[in-house]
């Protein structure tokens, strides 16, 4: 497996499925998905892995785009790469929704600037999350962050099963590494494992009311 990048070439084709539109105007995308004719789909899909391959020096059977808004866009992903490995990372709601609030992102993720804003939009994942376990039954891996902490090396087993990849203790040991990481996680990587990710919010509870009240049932149900 070839790095972790977040790439912006799903959303670029989410934008241009959608068309050239007005502030005012409904989005077309993705309901027009089912217009899509078949070939464009897989002209898509080569599309992709053409643009990406800049990104691929070693050439490896797999690389990772982990771009953390894909996951609204997987029902386009999932037709244009039908061999696609979807694994949904997820965090529990407070510790996720947190984390995103205290990191200042320069752009891309307006919605973590305010509690409630970034709890209506876990909800929502979570929401479309459900979605499309029902409509695309066993197509996404779920890999709960808690049980990562927890007991890493199964974790990582279920997830190289998945991709039908070997176990390799590089991947436990991945601290190790001496690759360059270019995103918010640059530092996070470079150390092993740790509980302390998980209850960063309680200190702060007593602020987080608007957090909580906005997430609603999704307290609970994110660990479905």
């Amino acid at each position: 497996v070839e790095g972790t990048m977040e790439l912006p070439n799903i959303l670029a084709l989410s934008h241009r499925l959608n068309g050239r539109q007005r502030v005012d105007e409904a989005p077309v995308y993705p309901g027009n998905l089912s217009e899509v004719p078949v070939d464009k789909f897989t002209a898509f899909g080569e599309a992709y892995l053409r643009d990406t391959r800049i990104h691929r020096k070693l050439g490896k059977t797999y690389f990772i785009d982990k771009m953390p808004n894909n996951f609204r866009h997987i029902g386009l992903i999932h037709m244009i790469l039908p061999n696609a490995k979807i694994i949904d990372a997820r965090r529990g709601a407070m510790g996720c929704c947190f984390s995103g609030f205290k990191q200042l992102f320069a752009e891309g993720q307006e919605f973590t600037y305010g509690l409630e804003e970034v709890g209506r939009y876990y909800r929502d994942y979570v929401d479309l999350m459900d979605h499309w376990d029902r409509v695309l039954p066993g197509r996404v891996l779920r890999v709960r962050y808690a049980d990562v902490v927890a007991d890493l090396e199964t974790q990582v087993r279920r997830i190289l099963d998945y991709c039908g990849l070997p176990f390799e203790q590089a991947c436990v040991d991945f601290h190790q590494t001496a690759r360059s990481v270019r995103t918010p996680s640059s530092e996070q990587v470079r150390q092993p494992i740790f509980r302390d990710g998980l209850d960063q919010w309680k200190p702060y509870d007593v602020w987080l009311s608007p957090l909580r009240e906005a997430l609603g049932d999704a307290l609970v149900r994110y660990r479905a």
